[in-house]
């Protein structure tokens, strides 16, 4: 293993508990709190909405799980989407 590198399930480990936002491959987009995830990258979230363009509340859902191979990407640090979606 090369010295400096971070495996990336361990940013997840270390959001549990925390809001994040997540965008799948078909371009919907969710933020909600992370309860659990596995080393697929599979997510349980809790308190979800649904988003649109990261602000734009869509759906709340309540409790979701996502499927790792149909994530996107993942942001730890959603401020603005929290801030609209959660809040609001």
């Amino acid at each position: 293993m090369v010295e400096g590198l971070v495996n990336p399930l361990k940013y997840l480990r270390d959001a549990v508990n925390s809001p994040i936002y997540v965008k799948l491959k078909d371009g919907s987009e969710y933020v909600g709190i992370l309860r659990v995830s596995d080393n697929t990258m599979n997510l349980i979230l809790e308190e979800v909405v649904e988003v649109k363009g990261g602000k734009q509340v869509v759906a709340k859902l309540g409790r979701a799980m996502i499927r790792g191979s149909m994530i996107q990407y993942i942001s730890f640090n959603p401020e603005l989407a929290a801030e609209q979606a959660l809040v609001g």
